[in-house]
């Protein structure tokens, strides 16, 4: 076993709590443990995992939430800093199609578009839709590479201020960034068809947004996908939580589940530990991976929060929400892993989203990762995840009426739109899950994509990774810089634990080194 960096004084190991055993907190605990530090995992649920736990309805297993994984070098980079390799714990395939694409035409059947990572393969695609996409498409390529190489550097540091943004790397981002514009009117300037800028800007759906009010930036996310892939691991997302958690507790951490934290103890502004079902806990530092604006509103005393006031959370701008249907069914289901439809009304679908309102045809995505992978249901048959975004919890939506009624026609949908013939005469078990579940489970108004990701919530006016006005309080996870994703939460993970070994002294390993220098040196003050 490879024993852990030790702090580089004579001092004792710092001993730290991590509120959450979701994959932000897993990531900075394995680094943390790694460096030498003495962590502790709370964990509410039963299992770990949060929103990127495994779901088992009877003998059918489902993720929870995030069903595809992108950009597996910032993970494997995680796993090189622990001394391991990504490859020895978890067991990922590309996918080619990454997806299928429905896209909803009035008055026609769906225009099907089957994503692929090959470039002039996907050019010839789009060019088959509108002559002239494919080589718009080249050109979107080119200049996103470029977009994101700009804007690593911004990704991977702490943003504490408007001054953090005053450096050479972020002010050359500046003019790829085009911060006034929205993805799709980004998106117009290098495509004619409405499909295929649809085609690109979807994925804004990824952060629960509308590529209307998205920021252009979010243009890399596309990208992302058609330059690096699209992985499903085997036994889904949840066995990339499994491998963390195994190379934590290696490393010599603890994770205490079904221990949900009812609040941090402070000595004055200072934290000293947490209360859990278990009692109080006493630590050195808190790191919080539990859902951000929830943990500020429930954890923290409200004098001690001036910036972070209920008011001032409540106030804040939320993601959409999700309806879930997991399915288990007979038989194989003659579709890719990923199929995406989207609405005939897309756009009054979005403003319906937003506007609280439920829509008649409302976009839906379909993960069925049985077709590839065959331990997620017994022999003969198949485990389907059906995701509708929706209105969060804040709308006026009584989800024990209005549940049923969506489940109904989604299942129509997928038997007549996405062509599942006699689905609902095949479904052996199912579990529906609404925003009200969400909520429930200590998501603040179940916006499960947390905090929305325009320009006035990013960068540093998101929670910050060390808590303001406070000390000893940290943050992790899609609340914080640099947002949503699993491969930004780990970024997110890579930040804080740097920020900390810094703070206690600890020795970083030799391949987290580019971290330690992104985060340059000083330590954020306390107020």
């Amino acid at each position: 076993m490879i024993a852990p960096l030790m702090p580089s004084s004579s001092a004792e190991r710092p001993n730290i709590a991590i509120i959450g055993a979701g994959p932000g907190g897993l990531a900075a605990g394995m680094l943390l443990a790694r460096a030498g530090a003495d962590v502790t995992i709370h964990e509410a649920q039963p299992v770990i995992g949060g929103r990127t736990r495994r779901t088992m309805v009877g003998d059918h297993a489902f993720d929870t939430g995030p069903t595809f994984f992108m950009m597996p070098w910032v993970l494997e980079e995680i796993f090189s800093a622990c001394d391991r390799r990504l490859s020895d714990y978890a067991d990922l395939h590309r996918l080619d199609p990454m997806y299928r694409l429905l896209i909803g035409r009035p008055g026609e059947e769906p225009l099907q578009i089957d994503a692929t990572q090959d470039v002039e393969r996907m050019a010839a695609t789009l060019d088959a839709i509108e002559p002239g996409e494919g080589s718009a498409f080249r050109r979107f390529m080119h200049d996103n590479r470029r977009k994101l190489e700009l804007m690593t550097p911004i990704l991977r540091r702490p943003i504490r201020s408007p001054l953090d943004l005053l450096r050479m790397d972020t002010l050359k981002a500046g003019p790829s960034i085009k911060p006034w514009q929205s993805v799709h009117g980004h998106l117009s300037g290098y495509f004619k068809n409405e499909h295929v800028r649809l085609a690109l800007s979807f994925q804004s759906k990824y952060l629960g947004m509308s590529p209307f009010e998205c920021p252009s930036l979010f243009s890399i996310l596309p990208f992302i996908e058609y330059e690096y892939g699209v992985w499903h691991p085997k036994g889904g997302c949840n066995q990339l939580i499994a491998a963390m958690a195994e190379v934590f507790t290696e490393l010599g951490g603890r994770i205490h589940v079904d221990d949900p934290v009812t609040g941090i103890e402070f000595d004055g502004r200072r934290a000293t530990g947490l209360r859990s079902r278990t009692g109080v806990h006493r630590y050195d530092d808190v790191v919080i991976n539990a859902d951000a604006t929830w943990a500020l509103k429930n954890l923290i005393p409200a004098g001690l929060r001036r910036k972070w006031s209920d008011p001032k959370v409540d106030s804040k701008k939320y993601s959409c929400s999700t309806f879930m249907l997991y399915l288990g069914v007979d038989g194989e289901v003659d579709l890719p892993h990923h199929t995406i439809y989207t609405s005939q009304t897309y756009r009054e679908n979005l403003d319906d989203i937003g506007g609280g309102r439920l829509t008649q045809d409302a976009s839906t995505y379909l993960h069925n990762p049985s077709a590839i992978d065959p331990s997620l249901a017994p022999e003969g048959c198949s485990s389907l995840y059906v995701l509708v975004p929706t209105p969060n919890d804040r709308a006026d939506i009584d989800w024990d009426v209005e549940g049923p009624k969506l489940r109904a026609a989604t299942l129509e949908k997928l038997e007549t739109v996405f062509g599942i013939e006699g689905l609902r005469d095949r479904i052996r078990v199912e579990k529906m899950v609404t925003p009200a579940d969400w909520a429930n489970e200590r998501i603040n108004h179940g916006a499960t994509f947390n905090l929305a990701h325009g320009l006035d919530q990013m960068l540093h006016r998101r929670p910050q990774h060390k808590l303001e006005e406070v000390d000893g309080v940290w943050l992790v996870g899609g609340g914080t810089h640099p947002g949503s994703g699993l491969p930004v939460i780990f970024l997110s993970s890579q930040i804080t634990a740097g920020l900390l070994c810094k703070r206690h002294g600890l020795q970083t390993p030799h391949a987290w080194q580019p971290l330690a220098e992104a985060i340059g040196a000083g330590e954020p003050s306390s107020s």
